[in-house]
């Protein structure tokens, strides 16, 4: 039992320090999952974390979220499943309900974000550096460099939320007509325990009827956030318009202005983007003082990351014994190839925006050859960036 807590820690204090320094989403976070959590600390085969990744993908919610979740699951059941939840969302989720606090006061008024106009180019060049990793490790064969490509292609030209489990079922269904090439394996009946799904649907349904009744703000607020948790594929590049509409445009709770400062600040913060819930949920109540701020901040946090939490450790139980059958494990090549061209698609849709200069290209390539060619640590990166920003 002494053996197992220390271990716990150790797997705590390494996704600590993933969540103090993994930058760029969830493709970028991948790289720094394989590095520590694969080939440093061998908490999980490389195939084991691909697999849930690509399993991730399908399910609504933050990706590298329900990912190191899941992780957690596999080491040390629900307990440190549910630690591990707490530790790797806590940090961005304290800054950025922090970055909240500043903007609405009156020193911050005024607040220049001009330093960080390097960081949305370096965080397209990490998302690159994942997407460059993930293809590398799961196309090898012609069918998935097809797959990948045309994934790519589809999701870049209908960059919706539904298109996204639709380009992976489709993708996962293509190979899994070469089940044959697959040899055969003991097969045991799948047994689903619906406990965490029946979960997810209580919390959603009684979060709406007890906002409804009470009209309690904080309620109202993990009811906002978690119904949109729960409907939300693709990570947080999807979640933005989700937000901008209910909270900017229907109810007027932030400015187009705060709102984009938001955005801003979360490129700069390791952890999961779906920390900017943080933010918007923090300023939502701003009327209520510091204390109320920073209890919407986690209120909102807890309702953008709970739902995909449970869905994943409904799914994860019988996951197992699902993938022993041939077909299952067949569908997988597909559906690898086909996340693997979402996060090629991310890197071309998020660098869209940002100005097409010179130097912003410069920034992008020079960030994934610093990855790819050397060994300096994604944190002195982005700081490195930060402080161009203020000298330029």
């Amino acid at each position: 039992m002494a053996v197992k807590r220390i271990r716990y820690y150790i797997f705590l204090k390494d996704v600590l320090i993933i969540a103090i320094s993994a930058f760029g989403g969830p493709q970028a976070h991948m790289a720094m999952f394989i590095n520590i959590l694969v080939k440093k600390r061998a908490y999980i085969t490389e195939e084991e974390l691909m697999e849930l990744y690509a399993l991730c993908q399908i399910l609504p919610g933050p990706t590298s979220t329900q990912t190191i979740t899941a992780i957690g699951f596999r080491i040390g059941r629900a307990g440190l499943a549910y630690l591990t939840l707490l530790v790797w969302m806590l940090p961005a989720v304290a800054i950025m309900t922090t970055a909240a606090i500043l903007i609405n006061s009156h020193q911050a008024k005024n607040f220049d974000l001009e330093f960080t106009r390097f960081i949305q180019p370096m965080a397209v060049g990490f998302i690159s550096y994942g997407a460059y990793v993930v293809a590398s490790r799961v196309v090898n064969t012609r069918t998935a460099g097809g797959l990948m490509a045309l994934s790519a292609i589809v999701t870049y030209f209908i960059n919706k939320p539904a298109a996204l489990p639709i380009v992976l079922v489709f993708a996962g269904a293509l190979t899994a007509f070469k089940y044959k090439k697959h040899e055969k394996e003991e097969i045991e009946k799948v047994k689903i325990k619906w406990g965490n799904f029946t979960l997810w649907g209580l919390v959603l349904v009684a979060a709406a009827l007890l906002g409804g009744f009470t009209q309690d703000r904080f309620v109202l607020l993990f009811e906002n956030f978690y119904r949109n948790g729960s409907l939300i594929f693709g990570g947080g590049q999807v979640l933005i318009p989700f937000l901008n509409t209910e909270f900017v445009e229907a109810k007027g709770y932030l400015s187009s202005e705060e709102f984009l400062s938001g955005l801003a600040m979360v490129q700069a913060v390791p952890g999961p983007v779906f920390s900017v819930s943080s933010f918007v949920g923090a300023l939502s109540v701003r009327d209520l003082g510091l204390g109320g701020q920073i209890l919407a901040g986690f209120i909102s946090a807890c309702g953008i990351f709970l739902p995909g939490t449970f869905l994943i450790f409904f799914v994860i139980r019988f996951w197992d014994s699902l993938k022993k059958y041939r077909v299952v494990r067949a569908s997988l090549e597909g559906i690898h190839a086909a996340s693997a061209g979402m996060v090629a698609a991310a890197a071309f849709v998020l660098f869209e925006p940002i100005d097409n200069s010179v130097l912003n290209v410069s920034v992008v390539i020079g960030t994934f050859l610093l990855l790819t060619y050397t060994k300096v640590p994604p944190p002195f990166i982005i700081l490195a960036g930060l402080i161009a920003g203020f000298l330029i």
